[in-house]
């Protein structure tokens, strides 16, 4: 049998810090990465986490105890000796810190090592004169790329970064998440203008200037373009254009206009993203259908746009298509839009949907696809799938693909799995331990929020410091409208792990502030471990719901319990004051509400 002592990290300089929680008890099962637990110092609250996944035997420490960096706080017996004979924690069990819970909606934040091909033999060195040499280059320039690179040279690290398109910022800010937003801005422009109609004020149909629209959109991604040239200069991180595939392990080839450069490398950190996945079988080749980089040059308003995924990226286009004249059809292949949320928390945004767009077909298949001189002629499989019918445009929003495949990653003798993703460590190390990886290509969730924070910790560890990637939550949003945003556990999630949780939910009909602007469909919902108290998971449903949500991603951090949130303070009439509300419905304290008390 294998066992593990998990010993408690570097926790700074802090001695002697009290045990004010156990999380567990001899007997659970545990993941890698699960809070054990819980110090408090007179600073700060931290979780030991484990080392290993497994069940526990022993717990060596008990409540009140003092412990100091390098205390055993627990033996665990590693996940393949136990298996055959540890039960599972029962649902009453102490309950398992949200630490080792996936990211909302999504699968583990990487790939496991052993879905991963065989770590493949290294290249040798080139042996040729380099262009450049440096001390940490980077392959990518998104968020997670220049993050990375403009952190290692603030610490002091001579810094190149390596970007395929003229200017920095990746799919992010240059087609994606900026571009869109700027676009549904404007959609949401139109949809108010629309609903100031029915409290008295009559503004008319909309004109549009599509060619003035596209150039706000391009204004907005190019002040950002120059915001990141400008800081790379400050910094004087090196800029090479082009792009570029390992050579050897300490070396990246970079193809430009301008020629081949070879840049040699001390650390190296992958930052190379993902791409649109293009469906097989459909006829790419005609600019009528589109993915979401196409459907952002926004060429043209079709009368009729059909969208297949019903995903946040395909519903965030349906909108700004919607607003902007498109008569609108989504298709999906499960059984409800946006895949990984709570069902209640999509309802309200599927059923405003539901009477905006020509038709949402759920458990449908596009079957195939043809060119026609008239249009693009879709046909659907499925129980209550539509007739064939033809559309001006079609979008395929149905995912992303990560790009490890595509940089000559073998030969510097990096691993990447079949799918494509990059296996790391907590400290974003690929198994080369000089090269790090990071962002989309890592895994799921594919957020340029978690690639950020990422770039940080591998940059950190480049320079020689400290750092890790412990992230227990990481928020979603669709931008949509209403806004969907979620984070931490779902209650899919929770159910299926068998913890023991409730729900504080406060609909936006009793919020003053929602009834004001009269969108009062959405609602916030709370979810607590019913042992604790502690938050566990939220989800909310409005305009805006994206800024609301970073207040409970903190809470769940903190490991704040539902009177933390209900006895905080929030201004008044606002929709935030929802996120104190809701956890007044869980305590039974509210009084905004009329809920008959609970046992």
């Amino acid at each position: 049998m294998s066992k593990t002592e998990v010993k408690v990290p570097d926790i700074g300089n802090y001695t002697n810090v009290p045990v004010i929680e156990l999380l567990v008890k001899p007997g659970d099962r545990v993941a890698k990465d699960q809070g054990l637990v819980t110090l408090e110092s007179d600073k700060a609250t931290m979780e030991v986490p484990s080392t290993v996944a497994g069940v526990v035997r022993e717990l060596r420490v008990k409540l009140g105890d003092e412990v100091s960096e390098g205390t055993v706080v627990a033996v665990i017996e590693s996940e393949s000796a136990a298996a055959a004979t540890a039960p599972a924690a029962p649902a009453g069990a102490a309950k398992p810190a949200p630490a080792a819970k996936p990211a909302p909606a999504a699968p583990s934040p990487a790939p496991p090592a052993a879905a991963a091909k065989a770590a493949p033999r290294p290249a040798a060195a080139s042996g040729r004169r380099a262009d450049i040499e440096c001390q940490v280059c980077v392959l990518g320039s998104g968020p997670g790329g220049y993050t990375a690179a403009f952190r290692a040279a603030d610490l002091g690290r001579h810094t190149v970064l390596i970007e395929r398109y003229p200017t920095l910022g990746g799919v992010c800010l240059n087609v994606g998440c900026i571009p869109s937003k700027a676009l549904l801005h404007a959609a949401r422009v139109i949809d108010e203008a629309a609903h100031a109609a029915d409290i008295g004020i009559a503004f008319g149909p909309p004109r549009l200037d599509l060619a003035k629209l596209r150039a706000f959109k391009d204004k907005v991604v190019a002040q950002m373009n120059g915001g990141l040239a400008g800081m790379a200069k400050q910094r004087k991180v090196t800029v090479v254009t082009g792009t570029g595939s390992f050579v050897s392990p300490h070396e990246i080839e970079v193809v430009g206009a301008d020629g081949t450069k070879l840049v040699r490398f001390e650390h190296a950190i992958i930052a190379a993203g993902s791409q649109a996945l293009k469906l097989p079988g459909l006829p790419w080749g005609d600019p009528r259908l589109m993915d979401s980089t196409d459907a952002l040059t926004l060429a043209d308003v079709p009368k009729t746009l059909l969208v297949v995924g019903g995903g946040i990226i395909g519903l965030e286009m349906a909108c700004v298509y919607d607003a902007l004249g498109s008569e609108v059809t989504v298709v999906e292949l499960l059984d409800q839009l946006m895949p990984g949320a709570d069902p209640d928390l999509v309802r309200p945004l599927a059923q405003r949907l539901g009477k905006r767009y020509a038709g949402i077909h759920l458990k449908t298949k596009v079957a195939k696809i043809e060119a026609r001189p008239d249009g693009l002629l879709a046909t659907f499989e499925g129980e209550q799938a539509p007739a064939p019918q033809r559309y001006d445009r079609v979008l395929v929003a149905v995912g992303r693909v990560p790009n490890g495949a595509r940089i000559g990653a073998e030969r510097a003798g990096v691993t990447v799995s079949e799918r494509g993703f990059i296996p790391v460590d907590r400290q974003l190390r690929t198994n080369v331990p000089h090269i790090f990886a990071i962002g989309d290509i890592v895994g799921p969730p594919m957020l340029a929020h978690k690639a950020t924070h990422e770039a940080k910790v591998a940059a950190e560890v480049a320079a020689g410091q400290k750092s890790e990637f412990v992230a227990r939550v990481i928020p979603s949003v669709a931008y949509t409208d209403p806004e969907v945003a979620w984070v931490g556990l779902t209650e899919a999630e929770a159910k299926q792990a068998g913890i023991a949780y409730g729900v504080g939910k406060f609909p936006h009909a009793a919020s003053g502030r929602a009834v004001g602007v009269a969108r009062t469909e959405g609602f916030t919902k709370l979810l607590f471990d019913e042992a604790t108290h502690r938050i566990l998971g939220a989800g909310i449903t409005c305009p805006n719901a994206g800024e609301l949500i970073s207040e409970l991603a903190l809470a769940i951090e903190m490991g704040c319990e539902a009177a933390d949130i209900g006895l905080t303070v929030h201004p008044h009439p606002t929709l935030a004051e929802s996120v104190g509300m809701a956890a007044e419905v869980y305590e039974g304290t509210i009084t905004d509400l009329y809920i008959p008390k609970r046992r």
